[in-house]
């Protein structure tokens, strides 16, 4: 049941799902817009959440408010490639057109924001190319829907699913400007997948001043909960982390593998955030 309070923000509610809210922000000298929160701005989406809050703000999103969960990672998808245009193009000094970018996708919904990124790069003009870690027939019902636009539009794709394709794709140095992190999200805990251990070591092999690493809402292989890594961890130049930081990315663990931390909205009322943190306060 939702707070009364809550209840009366629905009359404005089309103002915080739409995916075009955004913050100005300068960046050496050009404009870009985007949905990024600081860290120091006080606010509720400012507040480190949990895993459980994580999910219980989704669930409530869906189920109470009537959000379409698509829309959600449409939103956080949108938000995360704006902040992603604006850390390159002002840590290069170049256009996004000019990037030569790899989303590297798992089979989760993580993996279904990577589609969305994917997309909103290529229409930005970057050349795109999908890595599939996991076969298609096993990507979740809303990342299996993004995957299909990605198809439609054209985007290039290569599985990886064997660790002699992975080392022939990311073989070449330079080959890729940015290499989007999308196999693990929120929900990962315990060991990394061998496999998926030969994905996030080939790309942190990669990682240099000519290639950069950015994460979407966690680096894959780190806990959000506790800020452990584990036996395969990504190590992010940036992280764009979803509705508000993780509780794990203040432990002094994380850091080294978060890189820059921008938070990205995903279109829900900081209203919901609160009441979830109120009721789930210690989860």
């Amino acid at each position: 049941m939702l707070r009364p309070s809550l209840r009366h923000s629905l009359s404005q509610i089309s103002e915080f799902f739409s995916p075009f809210r955004r913050i100005q922000i300068e960046l050496s000298g050009s404009m870009y817009l985007t949905a990024i929160a600081s860290t120091q701005d006080g606010d509720i989406s400012a507040q480190a959440l949990t895993r459980h809050q994580v999910r219980r703000i989704d669930q409530v999103a869906i189920e109470s408010l009537g959000v379409h969960s698509l829309v959600l990672m449409e939103n956080a998808g949108r938000n995360a490639t704006d902040a992603i245009c604006g850390f390159l193009c002002d840590r290069k000094k170049t256009a996004i057109k000019n990037f030569r970018v790899a989303v590297i996708c798992g089979g989760g919904n993580n993996g279904g924001d990577g589609f969305v990124v994917a997309r909103h790069l290529y229409n930005a003009g970057a050349d795109v190319c999908l890595l599939l870690a996991v076969e298609p027939k096993k990507f979740s019902p809303d990342a299996a829907a993004n995957h299909l636009i990605c198809q439609k539009i054209g985007i290039k794709q290569t599985e990886i699913t064997n660790a002699t394709l992975l080392n022939h794709v990311l073989s070449l140095d330079g080959k890729y400007h940015v290499l989007v992190d999308a196999l693990l999200g929120t929900g990962f805990v315990g060991k990394v997948r061998s496999h998926v251990v030969q994905v996030i070591s080939a790309c942190n092999r990669q990682r240099s001043a000519m290639t950069s690493i950015v994460a979407l809402d966690v680096p894959s292989g780190l806990d959000c909960d506790t800020g452990k890594p584990s036996n395969a961890t990504i190590m992010a130049d940036l992280t764009v982390t979803f509705v508000a930081q993780k509780r794990g990315f203040l432990q002094p663990d994380a850091r080294k593998y978060l890189g820059r931390v921008i938070i990205a909205d995903i279109g829900v009322p900081p209203e919901l955030i609160a009441q979830v943190r109120a009721e789930n306060p210690d989860v």
